[in-house]
């Protein structure tokens, strides 16, 4: 009897296993701009999967937490997955806290736009500090200040004529910016849709430049088909004569590359078993009449790369990492934005 009783208990625990829901692994708070893509996609990925995907929110660190402690435990287990944003992406490039290094498989990603936004009006830029809000930033002192300037003339710049807001949370300065105290601001497609326009339609605020979606075959920033005209680099030409060009530019193309470029990926680790399953769900939210009208109407038209496809643009970005680049990028944000950047030696080589 006692024998059969373990044998009956050993077939739940293993049964009860092999039906165990996915998790996936999302680095910061519910509400945050990565949690509602997140919430979006899920919902529609549950629809292809016998076993459904959980959220489990894990923050900290500046969305560094939640990645690392995948990184080191959380991705031996075959049915958890991570998904990764903007700010990890930045973090990676100069933040030594950073244990993850990307050597993990697609699910799928979306090369997604910032959109920024200001306040009508307003005479002084108040924006506020993240390291995640590096390309606007970069991108806000070219479009003021022009063309040639040295690395250190733009950041007294920067310096001089925006108020960079230190200590607030992302729900602080969303209400900050509807109420006009916070003059500019930025969110990924969803959340800009969610937070921002609303200001927008109100006639308090206005949009004010994106930085396009990345083309993997030219490595080239386009126009955004959801927000048309207001690209960054056709402003700055508009606006002074010429295309914007040099170190600075370089360092901006870098970092908005790399942060934009898989600004929402989802990963699991190399090897799982589940790879396949989670593919074919990830394929139907891609091409399914419904999923692709519920996801567009929430985040915008944004296309999807699948699993080698996105592993491909993962080693995109990685070539695109040059020592002078990358230098002038940790010079802009030690030195205008007064985040404490790390120099990682394997990007200096």
């Amino acid at each position: 009897m006692k024998y059969l009783f373990t044998l009956l208990t050993a077939f739940i625990i293993t049964t009860s296993s092999a039906k165990a829901d996915y998790t996936m692994v999302v680095p910061d708070k519910p509400g945050s701009g990565i949690a509602v893509w997140t919430n979006i996609v899920v919902t529609e990925l549950n629809k292809y999967l016998d076993e459904k995907i959980v959220i489990r929110h894990i923050p900290g660190g500046g969305t560094i937490s939640g990645v690392n402690e995948w990184h080191d435990k959380l991705r031996q287990d075959n049915k958890t997955l991570v998904v990764t944003g903007g700010a990890n992406n930045i973090h990676y490039l100069i933040n030594n806290q950073t244990r993850y290094d990307y050597s993990y498989d697609v699910i799928g990603l979306q090369s997604l736009n910032i959109i920024a936004g200001r306040i009508k009006g307003a005479e002084r830029i108040i924006f506020p500090s993240k390291g995640s809000h590096t390309p606007e930033a970069m991108a806000y002192t070219m479009l003021e200040a022009g063309p040639g300037l040295t690395v250190d003339e733009y950041i007294e710049f920067f310096k001089n004529k925006t108020t960079w807001v230190k200590g607030m949370s992302q729900k602080e300065f969303r209400l900050s910016f509807r109420r006009g105290e916070i003059t500019g601001t930025r969110e990924n497609p969803a959340a800009f849709k969610k937070h921002v326009q609303p200001v927008i339609d109100e006639g308090k605020a206005e949009l004010w430049f994106h930085h396009g979606v990345l083309n993997p075959a030219t490595g080239v920033q386009e126009d955004d088909v959801n927000y048309p005209g207001f690209l960054f680099a056709d402003l700055f030409e508009k606006r002074w004569g010429v295309k914007p060009s040099g170190d600075f530019y370089d360092a901006y193309r870098l970092v908005t590359s790399y942060r934009d470029g898989v600004n929402k990926a989802i990963w699991i680790n190399s090897g799982s078993s589940h790879t396949e399953k989670l593919l074919e769900a990830m394929r139907q939210v891609a091409t399914n009449p419904d999923s692709v009208k519920a996801v567009k109407k929430k985040v915008g038209n944004y296309g999807w790369i699948i699993g080698a496809d996105g592993n491909k643009q993962r080693d995109l970005l990685s070539n695109m990492i040059t020592p002078k680049a990358y230098n002038t990028l940790v010079k802009f944000v030690d030195g205008a934005l007064g985040i404490a950047a790390d120099s990682k030696q394997e990007f200096l080589k």
